[in-house]
């Protein structure tokens, strides 16, 4: 599967996205199992709202985060996770 830049990206209603007191981590909760997710990954995956695209949440990490460059790293873990089907694109 490939993301498509411009429509927006949304979390999976069929998953949740919650922090674990247990693991002190964000996780990905579903019918299946559980991800554990590493703080860069929480922080994409909140921005997946249904109204932001690829490129305003790129743009907004890179604000939040006084950084640049974070394009190829994002991408990345978003086409990971449309595979795994976290997210989806309408």
């Amino acid at each position: 599967m490939t993301l498509k830049p411009n429509l927006p990206i949304t979390f999976s209603s069929t998953h949740r996205l919650q922090w674990e007191e247990a693991q002190q981590k964000t996780v990905i909760l579903y019918p299946e199992g559980m991800v554990e997710l590493n703080q860069s990954s929480a922080e994409i995956l909140k921005c997946c709202d249904g109204i932001r695209t690829l490129a305003q949440i790129i743009s907004e990490l890179e604000q939040t985060f006084a950084t640049t460059g974070l394009t190829n790293d994002i991408t990345a873990f978003l086409e990971v996770a449309l595979t795994n089907g976290w997210i989806k694109q309408n």
